[in-house]
């Protein structure tokens, strides 16, 4: 038997008790990196400012499980097996690609430069090392430059790890994840897998628009917001001259940057990072 068609049989032995959507709402969510563990005991990958997206077997989704509107020849190799993974046009593209994926009826031109970036195989068996070389494997017989695995490496110790994070962020990176090499799939927030990032990111709600002064009299001074917790607070750097003159609405999600807590729990240093739009 050729090696690729054994390694196809493999990959669909190991997926062949999931059904389309059964894993929809369920996917598996990273933690915080701490020091206190050890960075050898984990796959490690650069943290891609995307779109999360996975592949039930029949359709593109969005995590909130709404269908994701993308052009026939773009999902047309994908196999009837879960995939997970990140709709990604390059770093510090977010907007342009958020504005591409939304549409409601996809423009092949903005499709062209999307890439699917696979980064797991919701339900297979095995451990992860084993699920990326299924996954290496798959991307290399569907053989479409649109459709790719993210890079995965090791590092041996602390030192190596953080001179991976600095040599990213100079990039223009976000930060990296860390997916333990042993693992076996599983949903929901784990530490199994781990995101490391120089600044800390959450959601809150726009409760109040603050006025601005001086320079920004007439425009957006800041955003009051509230978090999941009930704590409210003011942003007010990280505005472009557009968010300024057109800000999130109240009632919509923004997310914004930090960097560690008060001993009240206020984010420290928080500034506006962008709108979430409702999937």
């Amino acid at each position: 038997m050729d090696r690729r068609q054994f390694s196809l049989g493999t990959l669909a032995t190991m997926l062949a008790w999931v059904g389309p959507s059964a894993w929809a709402a369920d996917l598996l969510l990273a933690e915080v990196y701490s020091d206190s563990l050890d960075p050898a005991d984990y796959w490690v990958s650069e943290k891609m400012d995307g779109v999360r997206a996975y592949w039930d077997g029949q359709t593109l989704r969005f995590r909130s499980d709404r269908r994701i509107a993308a052009p026939d020849w773009f999902v047309a190799s994908l196999p009837k097996a879960p995939l997970d993974g990140e709709l990604w046009l390059g770093r510090g593209t977010f907007e342009a690609l958020s504005a591409t994926v939304r549409r409601s009826v996809p423009r092949d031109e903005e499709w062209q430069g999307v890439r699917y970036m696979i980064f797991e195989l919701p339900g297979a068996e095995g451990d992860f090392t084993t699920r990326i070389e299924a996954m290496r494997r798959l991307v290399g017989h569907i053989n479409r430059r649109w459709i790719q695995t993210v890079e995965q490496f090791r590092v041996a110790d602390r030192a190596e790890l953080q001179r991976r994070l600095e040599a990213v962020v100079a990039q223009g990176g976000e930060g990296l994840m860390l997916h333990r090499a042993d693992a076996v799939y599983a949903t929901g927030r784990s530490q199994t897998l781990l995101k490391l990032k120089p600044w800390q990111d959450a959601e809150a709600v726009v409760i109040a628009h603050q006025p601005g002064q001086g320079k920004h009299a007439g425009r957006l001074g800041a955003l009051r917001v509230r978090s999941p917790e009930g704590l409210e607070f003011d942003l007010g750097t990280g505005f472009s001259d557009a968010v300024r003159q057109d800000p999130p609405p109240v009632g919509s999600t923004v997310t914004y940057r930090y960097t560690g807590r008060t001993s009240e729990g206020i984010p420290r240093f928080a500034h506006y990072w962008r709108r979430r739009e409702a999937d």
